[in-house]
């Protein structure tokens, strides 16, 4: 009987093999870069594995809050009456657990609020900032990069 040897595709690739990978491609390596979806196009032609695997580790950390857009210094700054109608949403959901929120300032690309009620002194109060007044901000004004809370 003749055993013919399986062919194994290796799924994971260390960091100095992706740093080999991105170099002989041509494309900057950085554990803080983000790459365009132009980029991703591209590795995409010469290895869909790896632009995939980067697309999708790309997407987790927005998600998660640790990749910031960098701020544009051309962007007009957010119409207030459409800003308040959408912290007004947030404050929506924030008063259902007894806390409250109201804009302070609008200092350049970031929104200062001041959390209020329940939320003053509550260790979920900076996941309900991300996650829920961050994350209605910023979906309306692509020009905020960051929603704080002032004391």
């Amino acid at each position: 009987m003749d055993v013919k040897p399986i062919s194994v595709r290796k799924t994971r690739f260390s960091a100095e093999e992706l740093a080999e990978r991105d170099r002989l491609a041509g494309i900057e390596s950085s554990s803080t870069r983000i790459y365009s979806d132009e980029e991703l196009d591209a590795l995409y032609e010469q290895d869909p594995v790896l632009a995939m695997k980067i697309s999708r580790e790309q997407e987790q950390a927005k998600r998660a809050g640790l990749v910031r857009r960098p701020p544009n210094p051309d962007a007009p700054p957010p119409d207030l009456t459409e800003l308040n109608a959408v912290l007004e949403k947030a404050r929506r959901i924030l008063l259902q657990d007894g806390g409250d929120l109201e804009l302070v300032e609008v200092q350049g690309s970031v929104v200062r609020v001041r959390l209020k009620g329940n939320c003053v002194g509550c260790p979920n109060s900076v996941l309900d900032l991300k996650n829920i007044v961050e994350r209605l901000v910023m979906e309306k004004f692509p020009q905020v990069t960051e929603v704080a809370n002032t004391y």
